[in-house]
């Protein structure tokens, strides 16, 4: 191809690149112009909520027939059992209390005016009565429980008689007359808290003890009586109407073999054998 002939071809085929590239980017549309978005429209108003109509009136329940008495009753007692339970406990911890400060140990007395002053203090203040030795009068106090220092006077004097019925005295209140070894006669009729401890200590008077009377006590039961085997020296022993005692004629039988010098007396009681079922 000549010279003048390929120039003219070159040009051609610029001029068709040229305008194939101008067709090109007027295909290619600009980009739309981004319309501003459209103002937002308030949010409509919230209508109030509707007036709540009241409920209807509720019909009253029928009458039901109350439960009878005794059903009532014993639901009452089932509501309270704890209550009276509680109470009673309570009741029966003070009692005990009580009886444990009347029973204490007088110490101070013993240690100003000696332990035969500090047993007649105990016994009056138990509301007993006492006489000392080589002495015919008898202590014992007023209706209200109040008595006189009379007995301060026989400082050293022990003691030869005793009568604690139907007082509180216990087993710890012998504290108080451990050292009457001259004490001959004791009486504790209708005790309440004279039990089977009470009689396993009464050997401290083993040496002196004469006398005993223990009917109507209603802590004392057969185990008991067998502590009084070591007050040899009884002359005379009352068990009458003794309740916790199981066949009573036998366990009389037995105290006589146990103290063959001691006439015992023991009235309110079946004597007949009954055999055990």
């Amino acid at each position: 191809m000549s010279a003048p002939f390929m120039s003219l071809y070159r040009c051609c085929q610029r001029s068709a690149l040229l305008v194939v590239s101008r067709r090109s980017l007027s295909s290619v549309s600009p980009p739309s112009s981004v319309s501003p978005p459209s103002s937002v429209s308030p949010p409509s108003s919230v209508s109030p909520p509707s007036s709540v109509s009241p409920p209807s009136s509720v019909s009253p329940p029928s009458s039901v027939s109350p439960p009878p008495l005794h059903t009532r009753f014993l639901l009452y007692l089932t509501q309270r059992f704890y209550d009276v339970e509680m109470l009673q406990s309570w009741s029966f911890l003070q009692r005990w209390k009580r009886v444990q400060k009347r029973n204490t140990y007088y110490s101070y007395v013993q240690k100003n005016y000696g332990s035969d002053i500090a047993a007649a203090y105990y016994i009056l203040s138990l509301k007993g009565r006492f006489r000392f030795v080589g002495q015919s009068e008898w202590f014992i106090t007023d209706r209200r429980g109040k008595f006189n220092g009379d007995f301060l006077d026989h400082k050293n004097t022990p003691l030869e008689e005793v009568n604690m019925n139907y007082t509180g005295i216990n087993y710890r209140g012998l504290d108080n007359l451990e050292v009457q070894k001259s004490l001959r006669t004791l009486s504790l009729r209708g005790c309440p808290e004279v039990n089977d401890w009470f009689l396993a200590r009464l050997h401290m008077f083993e040496d002196s003890l004469e006398e005993l009377d223990i009917s109507h006590c209603p802590r004392i039961t057969t185990g008991g009586l067998a502590a009084l085997r070591n007050l040899k020296g009884l002359k005379r022993l009352d068990v009458s109407s003794l309740p916790g005692i199981s066949s009573p004629g036998v366990v009389i039988i037995l105290l006589e073999e146990m103290l063959p010098k001691c006439d015992v007396t023991a009235n309110g009681y079946d004597h007949t054998l009954r055999e055990e079922s």
